[in-house]
């Protein structure tokens, strides 16, 4: 059975940093390609950023330059380090990890304010 938990979430002032963790079980990590979603409230879901199997990144948009994903295959973990915080980056952060099929954590709370 194919689990993501996360964590590393909490409150930080703005400009702060917070570094989130996502321990996959139950699949063949290295395998698979993983990203990072987030959804403010009252929003959809949303890609913030995007690893493949091979190491590969990507990041979306207003994050570019203050996000970086990250993952180590040894201890089947991905990672999200968050730098210069907003409070619009405000969110549930979701792992997600894909390959043919798609399975989510169950989030961890951010929340940017003074």
């Amino acid at each position: 059975q194919v689990q993501l938990v996360e964590s590393g979430g909490g409150l930080v002032q703005p400009g702060g940093s917070l570094r989130l963790s996502c321990v996959a079980s139950g699949m063949t990590f290295r395998f698979y390609n993983m990203a990072w979603y987030r959804q403010a409230p009252g929003k959809q879901r949303e890609l913030v950023t995007t690893i493949t199997s091979g190491g590969t990144t990507n990041v979306v948009g207003s994050v570019k330059g203050r996000f970086t994903i990250s993952r180590d295959n040894a201890k089947n973990t991905v990672y999200l380090q968050m730098n210069s915080l907003k409070p619009e980056d405000t969110a549930v952060y979701y792992c997600n990890a894909n390959y043919g099929r798609n399975y989510w954590g169950q989030g961890t709370q951010v929340t940017v304010s003074s």
